[in-house]
């Protein structure tokens, strides 16, 4: 399968214009966002626990990146309420399962094959700091491919994010226009390497995760 393979184009998925596509785990279904490769792909996807279901326990080879969206997501090592980010680097293996629900925005196969760095972080708990006129900024990850933050825009406030490297950006909550598109809650927006986002916050300001430089590596992460 190939969905929003051609990295060179922008690609926009609204979240309430998609469907759910069930999984091989019963009770576990997915939203695509992209996808290089069949059940086991490079892969960006928002997947949905419904209470007491889970997965087999597995290992990631090309790694996991995570952060949940709603509930509580749980493996061997614990629970992970909502707005935890986490990274599971390749090797790592776990048996993931949401006892009471959880939904979370997940990404496969794109780490570094050397990379070894687990993170697991509560970004609710976790301190925040301006960043910029209305913005408040909270480094996840960052290495020499990639950059991974969140950001909370206040109402209004209009900033550019450089994409040079690629850009994701999902909003969590609240909306996010640029010239092209307004984004609302659990929408995503990857643009290529080479440009610019100009974007502003809607009048309820905005809650965004967002990744950067990553693109310049994806045809070495590709399946």
């Amino acid at each position: 399968m190939q969905l929003n393979a051609n990295f060179k184009q922008r690609a926009l998925v609204r979240f309430d214009q998609g469907d759910w596509v069930a999984s091989p785990m019963p009770g576990v279904r997915r939203r695509m966002l992209d996808r290089i490769g069949d059940e086991v792909a490079r892969a960006t996807s928002i997947v949905r626990f419904d209470p007491g279901s889970a997965f087999s326990p597995h290992t990631h080879d090309g790694g996991e990146e995570y952060l949940v969206l709603d509930g509580t997501f749980q493996d061997e090592d614990g629970d992970f309420p909502t707005g935890y980010y986490v990274r599971n680097p390749p090797t790592s293996s776990h048996t993931p399962a949401a006892r009471d629900g959880a939904t979370i925005l997940v990404k496969l196969h794109q780490f570094d094959p050397e990379d070894r760095r687990q993170v697991q972080l509560d970004t609710a708990a976790a301190t925040w700091a301006k960043t910029a006129p209305g913005v408040d900024g909270l480094l996840l990850h960052e290495d020499a491919r990639e950059r991974v933050s969140m950001e909370r825009w206040g109402p209004g406030s209009a900033h550019q994010l450089d994409a040079s490297g690629g850009l994701e950006v999902f909003v969590i909550s609240g909306s996010l226009s640029d010239d092209t598109d307004t984004l609302g809650a659990w929408d995503w927006l990857r643009l290529p390497m080479g440009t610019t986002f100009n974007a502003t916050a809607g009048p309820e300001g905005a809650h965004i995760w967002i990744k950067t430089g990553h693109l310049r590596h994806v045809a070495k992460t590709a399946p």
